[in-house]
C-alpha cells in the first residue's frame, strides 16, 4: 500500500514537473516568435519597403502564435497546424530562391507542397468523420 502511494506520489510530481517544463517551452516560443517578428517589422520600417517574402515571415509567425495560444487553450495541438506553417515556409522558399535553385529543386518543393496540402485534406477528411462534423458550406438539413 505504501509502495502504491509513493509511486503515484511520484508519478504525480512529475507530471507536474513535464507540464511545467512544457509550459516554460511555450513561454519560450511565444518570446521569442514575438521578437523574431518585431525585428523583421524593425527590418521592414528600416528599408521602407515590404516584400511578399516578409509578409509571408510574419504569417507564419502569427501561425506560430496561433499554434501556442491553441495548445494553451485547448492542452492538445491539431496536426493541420503545423502543416499550415510547412505549406507557407516552403512557399516562401520558392519565392525567395526561385532565381538560386534548379528546376528539380523547384519541382520537389511543389511536389512537397502537394503532399503536405493531400495530408492536411485527408486529416480533415478523417477528422469529420471520426467527430461527424459538417463542413461550413453543408446545411444542417443534410
Amino acid at each position: 500500500m505504501i509502495e502504491r502511494h509513493a509511486h503515484s506520489k511520484l508519478v504525480s510530481g512529475g507530471t507536474r514537473m513535464l507540464t511545467w517544463v512544457e509550459m516554460l517551452g511555450l513561454l519560450v516560443i511565444a518570446i521569442a516568435t514575438l521578437i523574431a517578428g518585431a525585428q523583421e517589422v524593425l527590418e521592414m520600417v528600416a528599408k521602407r519597403e515590404v516584400s511578399l517574402a516578409d509578409l509571408l515571415l510574419l504569417f507564419i509567425y502569427l501561425e506560430v502564435l496561433a499554434m501556442v495560444g491553441v495548445y494553451l487553450e485547448s492542452g492538445s495541438l491539431p496536426i493541420r497546424m503545423p502543416l499550415y506553417i510547412a505549406m507557407v515556409a516552403l512557399a516562401r522558399h520558392l519565392i525567395l530562391d526561385m532565381k538560386n535553385i534548379t528546376e528539380l529543386e523547384i519541382i520537389a518543393t511543389s511536389a512537397a507542397i502537394l503532399i503536405i496540402a493531400a495530408a492536411v485534406l485527408v486529416t480533415h477528411v478523417g477528422h469529420m468523420r471520426i467527430t461527424g462534423e459538417k463542413t461550413h458550406h453543408q446545411s444542417s438539413a443534410d
